[in-house]
């Protein structure tokens, strides 16, 4: 019994021993390699063949090979046929309404959706979304459009078309671009800048790709592209008024272009055509309600109704029968040929005027694109691939850019009706390129007589959901602040100043929150639990005890060059001691009684005082604390990196509560902050002067508190003890 005894006291000395040690982790050498053999290895990694590896890179390239010997033609076929069915049938009349947009006749916007359907079922990774004309990318291409044609020399389209009617007048300026062959009248002028644009735009995309900058898409946040997204909506809608009225007026340059236009719009309200009002206020009494009943209905609908299409083709017949065009000067959609035109390269010399806008309209495209397959991948488990993507949505601009298309990427409305009408697999999108091919080859010149306000109301009708967001501000606001304001200030950006400039400011405003939600960090003091060896904030939580002499403080952030200064200042604040203030109040001090002291007995006793100021440490200076502090323990478990700045800010830190007789000890850093800290020169090579005390880690907050209460009182100044 007693032998027992003993071995149960053993090892409850043993026990509280270890408790008492601090615990001690052994790091794991990382392997350093030279510049040498990391290039020869990636070189191997990147630039070895084998048949696997290259099988492994055409399958991934092209994805359909790797689908559809897979493909599931009982269970599949049928929910493929009917969704590209019915979103070919509502491409026709938004392809066509859409052209209008983007400053091109109505055969481009067919010619652009059915060979992106085509590529990105070859080419893309997601299932769902369609791939085709966009709002948002046709408003930024009508945009370089209309700019390159007023700096080639042509005419507007009002002009044109009172000279020539409805056919577009060769009609080039001396003093313009004189790498344009004469036979190149308005609209082939107005295409050939598109392509342009689109192909430069597409190699944006591709280059993308190979460079694996896919993440790009994870800085673009939903908040900033619905806001974006919305304000271009605006401009949309703008944009449009003028079909509406069957005003020609033309579209505004540069910024403000929301305001000039709706002032040319009040100038020329007199010049109304009553024919284009009655038309649009009809199509818009029965479109509107309408989609509100495909919306409505939508869970009982096994598929939309076009309604779009039946009024397509009802103010068709009626235009043509009414003489809408030749009685009324109601304008029309003209002729639309069929078939295929002969591929054409861009306009070379014209890539250094279109290079920018290409970039923000890549941009845009690929960050609307990822974001749609993404989303819909996450909703049907299954995973897309990002840089897979920038190639897909890449070569879907490169190559119809040669057979006159204009910029295309994923659009919201087109997918969500995808989804909901049963696809399975890109092959609906095959499917798609079907239903637009009859169209083109023998359907498409009936619709010569339509008329542009009708367009225009279908443009303004889709723009729905986006002009719904406004209805969502009062709840983002409550739900995110930040967030809301990034939406806010990118809308009012892109809708009353510059589109593209629009984007640029929602990159620069988020990525300033983020800087400023690092800035706006404070340095919280730690209590412990009662129950348990835990520390939280005593801000937060009742029922927290503090440790007598010891205080606990966490920093919530990195810290960097931007916020060390605010580090130290919300340290120093929260600790109750300035020691840069205190140190220049005891210089002051040391001065002053220098000056007053005539005698030597007067400078002794002043001598005095000063020494058993010094001595008296923190617990004399301390006014803002109730409590006596002779350390501080800071918790770096919530810092995530350190700079070169952060780690002097630390070390500054340290070396002023030292000279006040304050030890400062760090617990709980993460690895990659304990390498920013040996790197930044925090641990002392040597032991002298305390190095070896500074040379100490700490895994857990209770081994750095245990080993500060430890140490003796410090007697004196901090420099002294070396």
């Amino acid at each position: 019994m007693n032998h027992g005894d003993n071995s149960s006291a053993t090892a409850e000395d043993e026990a509280d021993s270890n408790q008492q040690q601090p615990l001690i982790l052994e790091r794991v050498e990382k392997e350093t390699k030279n510049f040498k053999s990391i290039v020869s290895h990636r070189l191997k990694k990147h630039c070895s063949c084998t048949p696997k590896k290259a099988k492994s890179k055409i399958l991934g390239f092209v994805p359909i090979l790797r689908w559809l010997p897979r493909y599931q033609l009982r269970d599949w076929l049928l929910g493929d046929v009917m969704s590209g069915l019915i979103v070919g049938i509502l491409l026709v009349p938004q392809s066509i309404a859409y052209s209008l947009l983007a400053s091109q006749d109505p055969i481009y916007g067919l010619y652009t959706s059915f060979f992106s359907s085509i590529i990105y079922a070859l080419l893309g990774t997601s299932r769902h979304i369609s791939v085709g004309i966009f709002g948002v990318l046709c408003l930024l291409v009508g945009q370089v459009v209309d700019r390159e044609l007023a700096l080639a020399g042509y005419l507007t389209e009002s002009s044109s078309s009172s000279l020539s009617g409805n056919n577009s007048a060769i009609l080039l300026a001396g003093q313009g671009n004189d790498s344009v062959a004469v036979g190149c009248d308005r609209s082939c002028y107005a295409i050939t800048v598109g392509a342009t644009v689109t192909f430069i735009a597409g190699v944006y995309q591709v280059l993308m790709g190979l460079f694996q900058v896919g993440f790009v898409s994870v800085y673009l946040s939903d908040s900033l592209l619905s806001g974006f997204a919305t304000g271009a909506s605006l401009t949309i809608l703008t944009s449009q008024i003028k079909y509406l009225l069957g005003l020609k007026i033309p579209r505004p340059q540069g910024w403000f272009t929301l305001f000039k236009t709706w002032y040319s719009l009040f100038a020329n309200l007199g010049n109304t055509n009553i024919c284009d009002l009655v038309t649009s206020l009809v199509c818009l009494l029965i479109l509107i309600p309408t989609k509100e009943i495909n919306d409505r209905f939508k869970a009982k609908l096994k598929a939309p109704i076009p309604f779009e299409l039946f009024v397509v083709i009802i103010a068709t017949l009626a235009s043509h029968f009414g003489h809408f065009n030749t009685d009324y000067g109601s304008g029309v959609a003209g002729d639309i040929p069929t078939g295929f035109l002969p591929p054409q390269l861009p306009m070379w010399s014209l890539i250094p005027s279109v290079a920018v806008d290409a970039f923000s309209i890549a941009i845009v495209g690929f960050a609307i694109t990822v974001s749609l397959s993404e989303m819909f991948a996450k909703k049907h488990g299954y995973t897309v691939d990002a840089n897979q993507e920038m190639y897909a949505i890449g070569f879907c601009n490169i190559l119809p850019s040669f057979f006159r298309c204009f910029t295309t990427s994923a659009a919201l409305t087109k997918t969500l009706v995808k989804e909901s009408t049963g696809c399975q697999t890109q092959m609906s999108g095959l499917v798609t390129a079907l239903v637009l091919l009859l169209v083109l080859l023998v359907i498409a010149p009936l619709f010569y007589s339509l008329q542009k306000c009708v367009l225009a109301v279908i443009i303004l009708v889709n723009l729905r959901g986006a002009l719904k967001k406004f209805t969502d501000v009062p709840r983002m606001w409550r739900v995110n602040r930040v967030d809301a304001s990034i939406w806010l200030i990118t809308m009012a950006t892109s809708a009353l100043v510059n589109t593209e400039l629009g984007l640029l400011v929602g990159v620069l405003v988020s990525a300033f929150c983020v800087l400023g939600r690092t800035q706006q960090a404070q340095v919280l003091e730690l209590g412990r639990a009662t129950t348990r060896e835990h520390y939280e904030a005593l801000s937060s939580y009742r029922g927290l005890r503090t440790h007598p002499g010891v205080a606990v403080f966490r920093y919530d952030a990195p810290i960097y060059y931007a916020n060390q200064s605010l580090f130290k200042k919300s340290l120093y604040r929260c600790a109750g001691l300035d020691p840069v203030k205190e140190k220049t109040r005891r210089i002051k001090f040391q001065k002053k009684n220098k000056q007053q002291g005539k005698t030597e007995g007067v400078q002794n006793m002043k001598s005095e005082e000063k020494e058993e100021e010094v001595e008296a440490g923190a617990t004399v200076t301390l006014m803002n604390s109730s409590r006596s502090i002779r350390s501080l323990v800071i918790d770096c478990s919530s810092i995530l990196f350190l700079d070169t700045a952060g780690v002097n800010a630390l070390k500054e830190v340290r070396k002023d509560y030292g000279e006040m007789g304050i030890k400062v000890v760090l617990a709980q850093c993460s690895a990659s902050v304990l390498d920013d800290l040996e790197r930044g020169g925090y641990y002392p090579d040597q032991k002298g002067c305390d190095g070896g005390d500074n040379n100490m880690i700490f895994f857990t907050i209770a081994d750095a508190i245990y080993y500060v209460q430890s140490l003796p009182t410090p007697n004196g100044d901090y420099d002294n003890k070396c």
